[in-house]
């Protein structure tokens, strides 16, 4: 019960704080502001639930691009840290490219994809997919690397083949590694979908974002906001009930 209780009296705490400084006007008067651009956590709240069709329609649009980018991440992330694992050659060359590929800044390449693959759905999976594919690469990694020695002479000396090994006792020692990064990549996935709506398209909330923002509808911008926090922690509490399922013996 404190793992709720207490986050709930913190985020309480400060939204009484946010409202109060944000009603008298002190917040405006802090950053030299227009009041009506500092908008308090009721009138965020009364934008949530005026809009909130338009915020249901955006935020349906970008959870679909979250989950398949997440997906698609997954996919080639595991395959390709298993093949790194297999092969010593393979992890030699490849990996310093998967970390180089970490520091060209998801702003630049955004809008090239844009420009390569149009305006559908598949840029913006291929760019929430590269945000999301290094954590879960880097961490399935090194958690088949770290398997207890001991365990596979154990398995050799029962004369288990390469594959029985990998599959009885590699593959469930990097089960938490995996699930770790995964919980990283699915809480910064959200990210990259803001992102790559920034660079083209037509719905969802990072395109809602802009477009409010430059309207200065300041209490919409935070509601869509908070429900793009929202998509980024219930997925962050779906992938870590996964790992209590999944990984039983932690």
């Amino acid at each position: 019960m404190r793992r709720w209780l207490y986050p709930a009296l913190l985020l309480a705490a400060l939204l009484g704080i946010w409202q109060v400084l944000a009603a008298s006007g002190a917040l405006a008067e802090v950053f030299g502001l227009e009041e009506f651009l500092v908008p308090s956590p009721a009138e965020i709240a009364s934008a949530l639930w005026e809009d909130r069709s338009l915020l249901a329609e955006n935020a349906w649009v970008t959870l679909q691009e979250i989950v398949l980018g997440f997906a698609l991440a997954v996919l080639v992330g595991v395959g390709f840290a298993v093949a790194m694992h297999f092969s010593g050659l393979l992890r030699t060359a490849a990996l310093p490219l998967v970390i180089a590929s970490q520091t060209i800044p998801i702003l630049v390449l955004a809008p090239i994809f844009v420009v390569w693959f149009g305006f559908g759905i598949g840029p913006k999976l291929i760019i929430i997919a590269l945000i999301c594919f290094f954590p879960i690469t880097v961490a399935t990694l090194d958690g088949l690397g770290s398997v207890d020695p001991a365990a596979t002479k154990l398995m050799r000396t029962l004369y288990a083949s390469r594959r029985q090994i990998f599959r009885r006792v590699e593959a469930p020692s990097a089960l938490p590694a995996f699930f770790s990064g995964a919980r990283i990549a699915v809480a910064i996935a959200p990210i990259g979908a803001v992102f790559a709506e920034w660079a083209g398209a037509n719905e969802g909330l990072g395109r809602l974002i802009l477009d409010t923002n430059a309207n200065f509808q300041v209490a919409l911008t935070f509601a869509a906001v908070a429900v793009l926090s929202a998509i980024a922690i219930g997925l962050y509490a779906i992938v870590a009930l996964a790992e209590r399922r999944v990984v039983t013996w932690r």
